[in-house]
């Protein structure tokens, strides 16, 4: 109990707390996301009263509205009356609109660090409430997520035993020839030469392998080597399977068209979300202008059942694109991991000269 915040050790009625109450939770890493805009999500460990511990992810934009909804719940209000069900709040860091997208997220991680420490250090009762613990609860989407290669944060290794290099093991064993000099940036990484003979262990992710050369262990990735004999399939840790495993769906494939008087530019465009997701309006258009690099005002458009473009103007149009789309995902036949639904582009001045079918 020592690991707690003093005002919870103090409490007479923390005993009384379900496990699975969240007590602590601190930032490891930001990760960033190639959506359908560019943004980073924090990496966060959480540790909940019965002492297991997760990983959770979460945007900027998720702490901010879980604040919103805490103050209109608990904070005293204008007039700082108190009340049975008031308390004062931390501070959470502002908004920020202009700047750098990585540098404003690592600048974050302390301040945030501090809002989380407050937040879980108020009266127990607080800790109760259902929106605190829905935002630090491990989702599925949380479980399942696998941080990236060369990245800040490393898959971690483990300590292993010091592979024989007698004849039968150079024929027999797991083996990489490494292609290009790579110089692992901490201990768990296996700085490696040219030409060097790496004996294989696990797979770690992806792009990441764990292997022994020359008594040294540690992590590499795959890029930087030739694989001579690969590793069982037993000995892979599940992530780089075939196309039915957990990684092959990390990547999803959205539809697109630009209509102009000269024709038509089609465009796949490959976005870190799945095919359920509903994106806003403004991520959309912001992404179409960075896809086309076009000068001048877009129109964002969808074909209804009758195949007539229909334009969307907001959130609301952009709900009905996807529910039109999902519902004719039975008549009309797209690889898995394309969106049921396809953004046609045009000339914000013009639409039925492009109202043709495509």
């Amino acid at each position: 109990m020592s690991s707690l915040p003093k005002q919870l050790r103090d409490e007479s009625d923390f005993d009384q707390l379900p496990h699975d109450i969240p007590i602590s939770a601190t930032i490891a890493d930001i990760e960033e996301k190639k959506g359908f805009i560019d943004y980073y999500v924090i990496r966060m460990v959480r540790t909940t009263r019965g002492g297991s511990k997760y990983l959770i992810y979460r945007r900027y934009s998720q702490f901010f509205n879980l604040h919103s909804d805490l103050e209109l719940k608990h904070s005293p209000g204008d007039q700082g009356t108190s009340g049975p069900n008031t308390c004062r709040l931390p501070t959470l860091p502002g908004k920020v609109f202009i700047g750098n997208k990585k540098e404003i997220a690592e600048n974050r991680i302390p301040e945030l660090n501090t809002y989380m420490k407050r937040l879980l250090g108020l009266p127990t009762w607080v800790l109760l409430d259902d929106d605190i613990r829905m935002f630090f609860y491990q989702t599925e989407s949380d479980s399942q997520h696998q941080p990236r290669a060369l990245r800040r944060l490393r898959p971690p290794t483990r300590r292993v035993k010091t592979v024989k290099t007698n004849q039968t093991d150079v024929f027999s064993s797991p083996r990489a020839e490494v292609v290009f000099d790579f110089s692992g940036s901490g201990r768990l990484e296996l700085s490696m030469k040219a030409g060097e003979v790496i004996f294989l262990l696990r797979r770690v992710n992806t792009d990441w392998l764990e292997g022994t050369v020359s008594n040294r262990t540690g992590i590499f990735p795959e890029s930087f080597v030739k694989i001579i004999k690969p590793l069982p399939e037993s000995d892979s840790d599940g992530e780089s399977g075939g196309a039915s495993g957990k990684g092959a769906g990390s990547y999803s494939c959205l539809r697109c068209y630009l209509l102009t008087p000269q024709g038509v530019d089609t465009r796949d465009v490959c976005v870190e979300e799945d095919i359920s997701t509903q994106p806003s309006y403004k991520e959309l258009l912001a992404r179409m202008r960075d896809v086309f690099k076009v000068d001048g005002n877009i129109a964002l458009n969808y074909r209804d059942p009758e195949g007539d473009l229909v334009r969307l103007l907001d959130d609301g149009d952009v709900a009905l694109m996807v529910a039109d789309g999902r519902g004719q995902r039975s008549k009309v036949k797209r690889p898995v991991n394309q969106f049921p639904w396809e953004l046609h582009v045009t000339a914000a001045s013009d639409l039925s000269v492009y109202n043709t079918e495509i």
